[in-house]
């Protein structure tokens, strides 16, 4: 009988991706097409019709309910999830998002990306709060095997949940590869379209909280202040959180005008938006990798990224550091930039080592010798 993996791909119904849903793509269709001789049940919401797991040994089974609700959350994982392995008796499941059955005895395979939700509580609606804080501890126990996607995830799930570290794997996470630089005129082009011809620093991400976009705001304010230049800031990325605390400091700032807020943008238009940046300058308090930081050193653009969490791991020596929480830090190493072109030459060059540390490939190879890992051991 051929191995067989089911794959949980419920996360793929909203069909804005974001970091779990680009990690599932990109690892599980590389995983499917490099093991042919081994069948794969993919579980996904009736309304995913896209062909990225259309492989002749991938069978999707659409599943009821659509979740979007923290009730149905127990209900598909512990009824529908449930039956479904009793019925078709895969060896494994693989969950990218980190879900769980509790309700059944196959060895599971959870890929946690981190536990923000443990650190940073504020930023998730109360109903999403309790359900993450009672189930994530008792998925961590249920889990045969871990994997997550750096070492500090790896770190935190080990200390914060009493967790054996020789059974979490670290997987990484990586740049799609539409990421690429530009020529110099394809830069003017985007500008000219995006802030009306003026470099600008680039976030990329959601507005929340632990986003750290009002400090953000505030140090490229006391940048401008410092060299008067006609520098933007753009900001990519959905407002969903604390929009009024984002819109504080936004309107009664005097320097509102080089401050854009683009909305989610599509993937295209973010990859040109990325590589026609200044730089990156990505501080957030919280981040299980950091993906953006490895999206702008693949597009030849220099980094400021935050000093704590996953960040300095993943950024390694290719970036300027900085304290989060520390705005006339942030706003140093903006003006470091923007008056040193050898220093922002010097962090390209070593950007464009650092992310090939990083590749789905390798993330897709990591996560496969994971469930051969948990495959092999008895639960515990």
């Amino acid at each position: 009988m051929p191995l067989k993996v089911a794959v949980n791909c419920w996360v793929l119904r909203n069909k804005n991706l974001d970091g779990i849903g680009y990690f599932t793509i990109n690892t599980v269709s590389r995983i499917i097409e490099n093991n042919p001789s081994v069948q794969f049940l993919i579980l996904c919401d009736k309304n995913f019709t896209e062909n990225y797991f259309d492989f002749p040994n991938a069978v999707k089974y659409p599943i009821f309910p659509p979740l979007r609700h923290p009730v149905l959350y127990v209900l598909y994982m512990e009824v529908v999830v449930t039956l479904f392995l009793k019925k078709h008796n895969p060896d494994i499941l693989l969950s990218p998002d980190g879900f769980l059955s509790l309700s059944t005895s196959k060895k599971q395979l959870p890929v946690i990306h981190d536990i923000n939700f443990v650190h940073h509580p504020e930023g998730m609606k109360i109903q999403n709060r309790l359900y993450y804080n009672f189930f994530f501890k008792r998925f961590i126990k249920k889990a045969t095997r871990i994997a997550t996607i750096s070492q500090y995830s790896k770190q935190d799930i080990v200390t914060f949940y009493n967790a054996d570290g020789n059974m979490v794997d670290v997987v990484y996470c990586a740049a799609n590869i539409n990421f690429h630089p530009l020529s110099q005129q394809e830069i003017e082009n985007t500008r000219n379209s995006i802030s009306d011809g003026h470099p600008y620093f680039l976030f990329v991400g959601s507005m929340h909280p632990r986003k750290n976009i009002k400090r953000l705001i505030e140090a490229f304010t006391l940048f401008k202040k410092r060299t008067q230049s006609t520098y933007k800031l753009i900001l990519a990325g959905s407002i969903l959180w604390r929009k009024s605390e984002i819109e504080g400091v936004y309107l009664s700032n005097e320097y509102k005008n080089d401050i854009i807020f683009t909305g989610r943008v599509p993937d295209d238009e973010l990859q040109k938006i990325t590589a026609s940046a200044f730089a990156l300058s990505f501080v957030p308090i919280f981040e299980g990798f950091g993906m953006p930081i490895i999206e702008a050193m693949q597009c030849n653009v220099p980094v400021i990224c935050s000093n704590i969490t996953s960040m300095p791991e993943v950024a390694g020596n290719a970036a300027i550091l900085v304290d989060p929480f520390n705005i006339a830090e942030i706003a140093s190493a903006m003006e470091k930039l923007y008056l040193s072109d050898p220093q922002r030459q010097t962090l390209i060059s070593l950007g464009a080592e650092q992310h090939k540390h990083f590749s789905w490939d390798k993330t897709a190879t990591l996560l496969w010798e994971s469930i051969l890992h948990t495959l092999e051991q008895l639960q515990y």
